[in-house]
């Protein structure tokens, strides 16, 4: 069947699905049926028109059910396990797209970061401010050019860095609301100073060095505010393409969806923190060491927001 054949024999079906999941009262019995009933139009859809529009729909419509009825069953002690381990896969599972413009808009404002510095030796100190930069280079001086992470108490540090990390997903997220332009120059401004950053260490020699240390606790925290700029771009799209939905309660939806992405990314800002706080201060440690918990680190990202959403999906699609 022609995609646009399967749209215009479903669409009048969808929509009546969207509004019933929004507005209607459902009853547990109701909600398994439509569940039920998407499933089978989401399988045949990811079958035939795999990288679709109606696709990645039936994908959202379908975790949004999902949702809706696991927030009917009894409240159990298992829940704020269940709430990372099922709720928060299968929401990213229908985020895809937003993140990945999130990555995108990071890596490229990182790059230009980079450039602008190497091109012009003002531009770190007009992005990253004078008194960074001369602590930064008077420690590169004194054989220790990530020295600032050893410069403060561990555990005021802690509190500090894992604070701030917060607050500034918070605001990733939140500054979506501006019709996602917030969202993408929040995250095209840290992209500048991660770039601005590396490229002073390049300009030392010390680039391999400085991403050995830095990453320990930066490849969590960095994911974690472009996952959290993920969110704020849904929130920001949902104003702009509210699809089938009224605008309003397509924001309501954005805004939902993004503060559970930020709420479930709580625990990285406090183990980023710790590392950041406790470990990145050993910049001494062997190189190996250093390594291994980059790899790890980027390996549970890689598997927890990236690869576990499509198997949790595809589960769900088989099983029902």
């Amino acid at each position: 069947m022609r995609e646009a054949a399967f749209v215009k024999q479903n669409a009048v079906k969808w929509q009546n699905y969207e509004k019933k999941i929004l507005y209607g009262e459902l009853s547990p019995d109701t909600k398994a049926d439509l569940f039920i009933q998407l499933t089978d139009d989401l399988s045949f859809a990811q079958t035939q028109y795999p990288t679709s529009e109606t696709t990645a729909y039936l994908n959202q419509l379908t975790s949004r059910i999902h949702q809706s009825i696991y927030k009917t069953k009894r409240e159990e002690q298992s829940r704020f396990i269940t709430f990372w381990t099922q709720e928060i896969p299968l929401l990213f599972g229908s985020l895809r797209k937003p993140m990945f413009y999130s990555l995108v808009i990071t890596l490229i404002s990182t790059a230009i970061g980079a450039i602008s510095a190497m091109q012009d030796e003002t531009f770190v100190r007009l992005i990253m401010g004078d008194g960074y930069v001369n602590m930064t280079l008077e420690n590169i001086k004194e054989g220790k050019p990530t020295g600032v992470y050893a410069s403060s108490d561990e555990i005021n540090m802690f509190f500090q860095i894992t604070f701030n990390n917060i607050r500034v997903s918070f605001y990733a997220f939140a500054m979506g609301i501006f019709f996602s332009f917030g969202t993408s120059y929040l995250l095209f401004r840290n992209g500048v100073m991660l770039g601005a950053f590396f490229a002073l260490f390049y300009q030392h020699n010390l680039l391999a060095d400085s991403i050995l240390v830095v990453m320990l606790h930066g490849t969590l925290e960095i994911s974690s505010i472009i996952l959290a700029g993920g969110a704020g771009l849904r929130m920001g799209n949902s104003i702009l393409f509210p699809g089938t939905y009224s605008r309003i309660d397509s924001f309501k939806a954005g805004a939902k969806d993004g503060l559970k992405v930020v709420m479930g990314l709580m625990p990285l800002f406090i183990v980023a923190g710790f590392i950041e706080s406790f470990v990145t201060r050993y910049a001494n440690m062997p190189s190996v060491f250093k390594v291994l918990i980059i790899l790890a680190s980027l390996s549970f990202i890689i598997y927890y927001f990236f690869i576990l959403p499509i198997l949790m999906t595809k589960k769900y699609v088989s099983k029902n």
